[in-house]
């Protein structure tokens, strides 16, 4: 499944053209490399993304193509969600 359409399918950003400008703008590594919204995840993968002066690193646990609000969350296990001092 596609970065982008992940990221909106499990709600952990609410809309798919924001997942896409987010990942085009160099803000998601998957497995430590730079990520387009394009890129094609798997289960298992590690995805971190940073949110201005936040950082969230989920692992994917499972891929559906569609999903109800109170399943979106079963997709993913939140790994590390930490603060990241910007650089002036």
């Amino acid at each position: 499944m596609r970065l982008d359409k992940y990221l909106k399918v499990s709600r952990i950003i609410k809309r798919r053209t924001v997942a896409k400008e987010v990942a085009d703008k160099g803000r998601i590594k998957v497995n430590g490399i730079l990520a387009k919204s394009s890129t094609d995840l798997k289960t298992d993968d590690i995805v971190e993304i940073r949110f201005g002066n936040k950082l969230l690193t989920v692992k994917v646990l499972e891929m559906k193509d569609s999903t109800k609000k109170e399943d979106a969350a079963s997709m993913y296990e939140i790994v590390s969600e930490t603060r990241v001092e910007e650089d002036v």
